[in-house]
């Protein structure tokens, strides 16, 4: 028999996803600007470190919280690096990272519905399936970090004004799914897609000089803080897990 590997789609998700998405750009940024260690070294090193993660979810025989959730956390840290390593090393800018970024995700996508002819992300049992459902992931995660980029770097917004800027866009996504007939999976790569840059825009807020709108909590402060914060989500996350999906829930 097999199992459920992911995470149920509820307001619980989106939550962590958004403090996950906050804890992997300031963690990103810690380890390639605090620690000085360059943006190629660390990208190596997260790129290890969610090959790691990700092996350990593919092989799992059920959804279980923790590794769930840290090969998400891997997947926003990677993404923090790899739209930095493209703007700053490969100097294609925030503009030209979102294009190459939108088209990886859209090429996965592509792939994803031509293998199953369906792009539903809850419940995924089959590996192959995950296999293009964390590919996807990271390339969402990556897209929404150089987004969150562009729009405090390229036009011009404080990081509070970026974070209401992705704010309002989620609130719209959730309008169009109670209010319109629109593709449930379709709002939910874009509600997964701005999630990232509202995380990330909040994470430059705790973390960026006063002079230019942050709070200058440090990367440190800011990573120990989200972490707190993920450890107690993924003990309520935990406790949902354990009780019975009902038969009539809505599948993603």
């Amino acid at each position: 028999m097999e199992f459920n590997k992911v995470a149920q789609i509820t307001l619980l998700f989106w939550l962590m996803k958004i403090v996950a998405t906050t804890l992997g750009e300031t963690l990103g940024d810690f380890i390639s600007m605090t620690l000085n260690l360059g943006y190629a070294r660390s990208l190596g090193i997260t790129a290890a470190v969610f090959l790691i993660v990700l092996l350990i979810q593919l092989y799992s025989k059920k959804y279980i919280p923790v590794i769930y959730w840290l090969v998400i956390i891997a997947t926003t840290t990677l993404g923090t690096e790899i739209s930095d390593f493209i703007d700053r090393s490969l100097h294609l800018g925030y503009t030209g990272g979102s294009i190459l970024l939108s088209s990886g995700l859209g090429i996965t996508l592509f792939l994803w519905w031509r293998k199953f002819h369906n792009l539903s992300v809850y419940p995924i049992v089959s590996r192959d399936k995950e296999t293009y459902y964390w590919i996807a992931i990271l390339f969402s995660n990556s897209l929404g970090t150089a987004f969150g980029d562009y729009l405090s770097d390229v036009a011009g917004l404080t990081y509070s004004q970026g974070a209401f800027v992705t704010a309002g866009i989620i609130i719209l996504v959730i309008l169009l799914h109670y209010t319109t007939k629109i593709n449930e999976v379709l709002l939910f790569w874009l509600a997964f897609i701005f999630t990232r840059p509202f995380g990330a825009t909040f994470g430059d807020f705790l973390t960026k000089p006063i002079a230019k709108g942050g709070l200058d909590l440090g990367t440190l402060q800011a990573s120990l803080v989200a972490i707190a914060i993920m450890v107690v989500l993924i003990i309520i996350s935990y406790i949902q897990s354990s009780r019975i999906i009902p038969s009539n829930h809505k599948l993603y």
